[in-house]
Parts: C-alpha cells; sequence; structure tokens
C-alpha cells in the first residue's frame, strides 16, 4: 500500500527515505511492496515463522493502521487475505488472544 510522501523523513516524517521509492507524484511505497512478490523491504524473518519490523517506531500510517484479525475482538479481511498469499490460513481468535500490543 502507498501512503502520501510527507510520511518521509526529507518531508519531516519517520519513514526513511532510503526504503521507499515514488509510486505518483504524491505517493510512496516501501520498497519491495510495489511489485510481485511482495516482501517489504523493512520486513526481517521468515514470514510463517517470525517476522518483525525493522522500522517498527518509525513505519508509515498504513502500516500503523493495519491490525491483524481479532486485535480487539474484530475480524480484518485484509489480515486473511495478506495470510493467504503466503500460504497461511487465517488466525483464529484464539491466536491472538495472548499476544501484548507493543508500545509506540
Amino acid at each position: 500500500m502507498s501512503f502520501y510522501w510527507g510520511e518521509c523523513a526529507s518531508a519531516g516524517g519517520l519513514v526513511p527515505d532510503e526504503l521507499v521509492t515514488q509510486v505518483s507524484p504524491n505517493h510512496v511505497a516501501m520498497l519491495g511492496t510495489e511489485r510481485r512478490p511482495v516482501r517489504c523491504t523493512a520486513l526481517e524473518g521468515e514470514v510463517g515463522q517470525q517476522t518483525s519490523c525493522s522500522i517498527y517506531h518509525q513505519r508509515s500510517s498504513t502500516c500503523r493502521e493495519f491490525e491483524a484479525s481479532w486485535v480487539d475482538g474484530v475480524h480484518n479481511d485484509h489480515c486473511d487475505k495478506a495470510r493467504a498469499a503466503f500460504g497461511l490460513p487465517p488466525l483464529e481468535q484464539e491466536q491472538v488472544d495472548f499476544l501484548v500490543p507493543i508500545a509506540i
């Protein structure tokens, strides 16, 4: 997903400029998300095993607003689709009950 270029560090935002690519005059995307197969440059680890975001505290609004399914008891169809793209089944509510949110 793209986001407004103003979120980049050079414009006063948090997202490191070297990790984005221009997708339109006003929007950028994280490197790796603008092509197939999708793999964000900031994603560390192995999908399906353990992953983390290398710029978690500097991530874009697109990432900040995305919630895994069942966080706060709400299902997210976009989460299911993202998992399916990597051959993973949808999350069940019981799987996220143990997750502890990371402070921003």
